[in-house]
């Protein structure tokens, strides 16, 4: 997995790539179509040539001006006539002569004898004679293998030609889209720089509004706040989200530090809401490379999903294991849970689940993990409690691998 920018990124490379790809087949394969017509072309008139001389070098023999590439043979009563030229090895054929003279059916084949090939006509001839005409191919396969040769060069030029057509097609044809995706990214993070200042505004004045009424008359507004924080969180998931292309540096980060913090943030509303919440994290530091802000909202957000989904009296574990190199940060929950195959409609942008997690705070949660070179997952069951396994390389593993890919698109 990638993050948002760097999916951009692969995705334009991607286009342009189908682009260019698709723009070479179509031209390599126009060339390949008009060579293989023309190579057939070719081929089948080369035949009814040589099928016509043969028809008539049968009937009256080979003319005198005729190159020596043709021959005849006569069988009459017995004798077969080879005439005056040197004739090539294996030739006549005496058993289709044979034949002929036997069925008066005349026969047609081809031979590859003496490195070439030749085409071979028996048929009955005047005065109860058997002729077989000859006609060495050599010449004519010759000129074959010239036309393939050509069409090999053509070939290989023209994917020359159309790799470099294909990738202007692609630059034009894939420009606007690589512009508009950046104009997507410019606008989200300063219409969420732009949206955050009014939103406390409304949030602050909503407080203050509320500690000015009666108790019997607060519920709504409070409800009116929180829907507000609720409002800034998604602002500053999107905000989060575009910067992480802006790269920063990796900094070692105690994973366990950020999940005992986490769990201290949310303890005040489980203990509200009558859920038990334990961590079990081992007793010391875990250390990734990583940007802790980052890594901070990522363990944040899967526990206040956690918190949001587990029913009063429930109970949610934070586990912390390490081993191997890679440290899994475990966040359980017996929640409504969901159906196994929604695991990974759960971490697209804005998409609701049957028990309706939703929005951009999973997206982010694997944005920011694929960012520091990790993975997370979720394992779920309806009405059995849902699981989070977020899985990162620990410091003196992966660190340089974390480092490259967090100063390319996490930040």
């Amino acid at each position: 997995m990638r993050t948002w920018a760097e999916a951009e990124r692969a995705e334009v490379r991607r286009a342009r790539l189908r682009v260019s790809v698709l723009v070479g087949l179509a031209i390599t394969l126009m060339i390949a179509f008009v060579g293989g017509i023309a190579y057939v072309v070719m081929v089948q008139a080369q035949e009814t040539q040589v099928a016509r001389e043969l028809r008539y070098n049968a009937r009256y023999g080979v003319p005198d001006v005729a190159p020596r590439c043709a021959w005849v043979f006569t069988l009459r009563d017995g004798v077969l006539d080879e005439g005056t030229l040197k004739v090539p090895d294996g030739f006549p054929l005496r058993g289709d002569l044979d034949a002929v003279r036997s069925s008066g059916a005349a026969v047609s084949r081809d031979v590859s004898a003496n490195g070439t090939s030749y085409m071979v006509l028996t048929a009955p001839g005047s005065d109860d004679a058997v002729v077989q005409a000859v006609f060495d191919m050599r010449y004519l396969l010759a000129d074959r293998w010239h036309l393939l040769l050509a069409l090999g060069i053509a070939q290989v030029a023209g994917l020359i030609a159309a790799a470099l057509i294909g990738l202007g097609v692609s630059r034009r044809a894939v420009g606007p889209l690589a512009e508009a995706l950046a104009r997507q990214r410019r606008f989200v993070t300063d219409a969420s720089h732009e949206l955050r200042t009014p939103i406390a505004r409304a949030y602050l004045r909503a407080q203050l509004l509320a500690a000015d009424l009666p108790d019997d008359q607060r519920g709504d507004l409070d409800a009116l706040a929180r829907s507000i924080r609720g409002l800034a969180d998604v602002v500053d998931d999107l905000l989060l989200s575009a910067q992480l292309s802006q790269g920063s540096a990796g900094a070692p980060v105690d994973l366990a530090g950020i999940a005992s913090a986490a769990v201290v943030g949310e303890t005040e509303r489980a203990v509200e809401r009558r859920i038990s919440l334990d961590l079990e994290d081992g007793g010391g530091p875990v250390v990734v490379v990583g940007v802790e802000t980052a890594l901070r909202r990522a363990v944040d957000e899967l526990l206040a999903n956690a918190v949001r989904h587990t029913p009063e009296g429930g109970r949610i574990a934070v586990r912390l294991r390490a081993g191997d190199g890679w440290v899994e940060l475990e966040v359980a929950d017996t929640g409504s849970g969901f159906e196994q195959d929604e695991a990974e409609r759960l971490f697209e942008r804005f998409q609701r689940g049957a028990e309706g997690r939703f929005g951009v705070g999973l997206a982010l949660v694997r944005e920011i993990v694929a960012g520091h070179g990790g993975t997370v997952r979720a394992v779920g069951h309806p009405g059995r409690g849902a699981r989070f396994i977020l899985r990162l390389p620990v410091a003196g593993r992966s660190s340089m691998a974390a480092r490259e890919r967090i100063g390319s698109g996490c930040g």
